[in-house]
């Protein structure tokens, strides 16, 4: 599978962008639709996005770090009103002329310094990019209205590094975290934690299965990597990701990603 977005080749365009909407370059900061090198895990994240949505039925929602806006839209088909916020001019400017809709808006400020009474916060895979976690979570928290709730999502540094590494490498990311750390993290604001984990499903748990008996080693010498990967790396879904909490006995450690749900 590609790993475009953690190499950030500069070679990556979207594609078929609608008239007047320009297209974004992927650098590696945020993940793209549109970009066939790049859907696996354009799919990890709209797995989550749609997880989320299911969960924010009439609520108003603030997308923080929203970049080009997909997980926006997606949680605008089930929110009463959403808020897309993200301080890069070229993703607001794109985010605001794709996805415009009632009910939707894209503002463009820093995470640090937006503030919106919400019934819900959703700050995706950005966490691990901030240098003061606890004071990003502390404003998220004050935005919530009584009885709202946040979801925070990071990737699982035990599963995003190379074997045997403390980080990714992913020069964006100043913290990468375990299960236990990011636990802590949040419980250091918030007095309700619950923390999932993302795995995958359907043809990439398969695909898992594959590799564990001894795949890499044939599609290697049948010469076949790189036309199988064009055809398999575009077809994955949504659906081939699915989010398990601890309560249904999931081993974090495992997880490709960490969704906290939040409340005070």
């Amino acid at each position: 599978m590609s790993a475009a977005s953690e190499e950030a080749p500069a070679r990556y365009q979207q594609r078929n962008q609608p008239p007047g909407v320009p297209p974004l370059e992927l650098t590696g900061e945020r993940t793209l639709p549109d970009v066939p090198e790049e859907n696996y895990w354009y799919r990890r994240h709209l797995a989550v996005y749609e997880w989320i949505a299911e969960h924010c039925a009439g609520l108003d929602v603030v997308d923080l770090a929203c970049g080009e806006g997909y997980g926006t839209a997606v949680l605008a088909g089930r929110a009463r009103a959403v808020v897309g916020v993200d301080a890069n001019p070229e993703a607001h400017e794109h985010a605001a002329a794709r996805y415009a809709a009632p009910g939707v808006r894209f503002e463009r400020d820093l995470i640090e310094t937006f503030s919106e009474p919400c019934d819900a916060v959703v700050f995706l895979q950005t966490i691990e990019h901030v240098a003061d976690a606890p004071a990003v979570l502390g404003s998220v928290r004050a935005m919530l209205r009584p009885g709202g709730c946040a979801f925070v999502s990071t990737p699982n540094v035990l599963t995003l590094a190379p074997e045997g590494a403390e980080r990714s490498g992913n020069p964006w990311h100043v913290r990468e975290y375990r299960a236990a750390e990011y636990r802590a993290l949040c419980a250091q604001v918030f007095g309700d934690v619950e923390l999932f984990g993302l795995f995958h499903a359907g043809k990439l748990r398969l695909h898992e299965l594959a590799i564990r008996f001894g795949w890499d080693a044939v599609h290697a010498r049948l010469r076949i990597t790189k036309p199988f990967y064009d055809r398999f790396t575009p077809a994955i879904s949504a659906s081939d990701f699915r989010l398990r909490s601890e309560r249904d006995g999931a081993d974090l450690d495992r997880a490709l990603d960490f969704l906290a749900v939040l409340g005070s």
